[in-house]
């Protein structure tokens, strides 16, 4: 799916409102079921899919986003009082690390913001892998998420195909790599699931769950 089906295919319809277009893979802000994401899709059209400078820079922009937003917005990412108001944050993966120095120092600045919006601010991370997820990403930030979840028969490793078997999203997840395999057609109801289990709720919920 490019990342534009993939962002129709996720969240509610015309709920979509993108931030920083002019760059390359998309981030904003959408509904999902009702309940207010902030969501990162990477492309594969663009270069496979690989990380720059640019990506993580927009990266590091929606989890920002993500951390310091109080009305209500906030995937691939929570608690209790204040920080209701506040919503998840998830990353849509299909990405893989170029090799250059500028390249690998995304990782750091990305995973620096999620210290941030994760321990610092006690917020949500859901990371989602789909096909093919590797390179560099896969020893960092993609598998800091507090829910780690794959698409069926997805591809996820640090390098490329050199053992298939071991390297398909159900051999990882008997190796406990990470927490779901759920496929694409029930994606979106097994995360609102997930978000209303971290106390995230639908817009029109929501007043009446914090009385």
């Amino acid at each position: 799916m490019s990342s534009s089906d993939r962002i129709e295919f996720s969240n509610d319809p015309g709920t979509w409102d993108p931030m920083d277009e002019v760059m390359a893979v998309q981030i904003g802000i959408s509904n999902l079921n009702g309940i207010p994401v902030t969501i990162e899709v990477i492309d594969f059209q663009f270069m496979g899919g690989s990380m720059g400078s640019i990506v993580g820079e927009k990266i590091t922009r929606l989890i920002e986003h993500a951390a310091n937003q109080n009305n209500g917005f906030s995937v691939y990412g929570v608690w209790i009082h204040s920080q209701r108001e506040k919503s998840p944050c998830v990353l849509l993966l299909g990405t893989r690390m170029q090799k250059g120095s500028l390249s690998l120092m995304q990782m750091a600045k990305i995973s620096s913001a999620l210290y941030d919006y994760q321990f610092n601010k006690k917020l949500f991370y859901v990371s989602i892998l789909t096909s093919l997820t590797t390179g560099g990403v896969t020893t960092n930030f993609v598998m800091l998420g507090d829910i780690i979840v794959a698409e069926p028969n997805a591809y996820i490793a640090f390098a490329g195909k050199r053992y298939p078997k071991v390297q398909a999203a159900e051999y990882l997840f008997h190796k406990i790599l990470f927490d779901l395999i759920v496929p694409r057609n029930l994606l979106k109801s097994v995360l609102s699931e997930l978000f209303k289990l971290h106390a995230f709720f639908p817009l029109n919920q929501k007043s009446s769950k914090i009385k």
